[in-house]
């Protein structure tokens, strides 16, 4: 069902190349990320809520994180993967929407999880004795909240505006799936309103969560350079190397995408900026976190009824 006065009820996804002969390698390739994704993210998922040992702040938000990584990647991979075995991988304009909808929820929820475990970090490095009083249950949960609903309200505001377009003869979205800027590029409106609209609401949702991880890490960076041991200063480094690699890709992909204008940014380039932080983010967050974590591989050791070694 068109909106307004659209003409169109269908799109056609354009995919993430038209070269013939680079289609099945790649649907091979993203089908194997897809399938880490999944194993991974829900692997995560069941070792945190199986062992009592990781009920902690850490990966409560860990555990949300990897929750919103799954649903993220299940909301673009599967149609992504048709474009490369289909002749014309179409999508309804309803289902455009809940895409658009889906996808914008899930990355706005990401990027408030991610500023809120550095939060955590901040008051696990900087306030130790204070710790578990400050990163109560309840707060973790209103701090949760606070994710949902930025994800939500943003997710909401995008839709309706994209909503509110008319669509008239041309229905190729340039891109691999139902996204912002692409579909801007097809609207018989004039789009400055609704690109207002995407600057300001990803400002803030990129702005707020940069802004809370960049003074988290700034106080934790003071913390750590007055400790007085050399042992001690690397392992409070390696505490938080994982999560600052995931949120310079994450944060810096997306910032590239959104915040430049349209005429610095081709749409094919920002099918490869957007492969970031919806398929390969979602994938390494698992590994980055869990493989480099020695409570999750003590965790995993006894969960598979594996001796510990020491």
């Amino acid at each position: 069902m068109a909106a307004g006065n659209s003409s169109v009820t269908v799109f056609l996804l354009a995919g993430l190349t038209d070269q013939p002969g680079l289609q099945l390698p790649l649907f091979f390739l993203f089908l194997g990320f897809f399938m880490m994704t999944v194993l991974g993210n829900l692997g995560l998922i069941t070792l945190i809520g199986l062992n009592p040992r990781l009920h902690t702040p850490m990966y409560f938000f860990l555990f949300n994180l990897s929750l919103i990584d799954f649903c993220y990647s299940t909301t673009i991979i599967p149609k992504m993967l048709q474009s490369f075995v289909s002749k014309k991988n179409l999508i309804l304009y309803s289902g455009c929407l809940t895409q658009l909808f889906f996808f914008c929820f899930f990355v706005i929820s990401e990027s408030f999880v991610l500023s809120a475990m550095a939060y955590d970090r901040y008051v696990a490095i900087c306030k130790p004795l204070v710790y578990t009083t400050t990163m109560s249950p309840q707060v973790c949960l209103t701090l949760l909240l606070g994710v949902y609903v930025m994800g939500f309200s943003g997710a909401l505001a995008h839709t309706v505006s994209i909503a509110s377009l008319t669509f008239c003869a041309n229905n190729l979205v340039n891109h691999f799936m139902c996204d912002i800027l692409p579909l801007l590029e097809l609207s018989c409106d004039s789009t400055f309103v609704h690109e207002l609209v995407v600057f300001v609401v990803v400002a803030i949702d990129i702005g707020v969560p940069i802004a809370t991880v960049f003074i988290s890490y700034a106080l934790i960076l003071c913390s750590i350079l007055r400790i007085p041991s050399t042992e001690g200063k690397s392992k409070a480094f390696s505490t938080c190397s994982s999560h600052i690699i995931v949120v310079c890709l994450f944060f810096g992909s997306g910032a590239f995408m959104y915040l430049k204008p349209p005429s610095l940014l081709p749409l094919n380039q920002g099918k490869v900026s957007s492969l970031f932080y919806t398929i390969v983010v979602p994938m390494l967050n698992p590994l980055i976190y869990s493989l480099r974590n020695k409570d999750v591989k003590v965790a995993l050791r006894k969960t598979l009824g594996l001796k510990l070694t020491s």
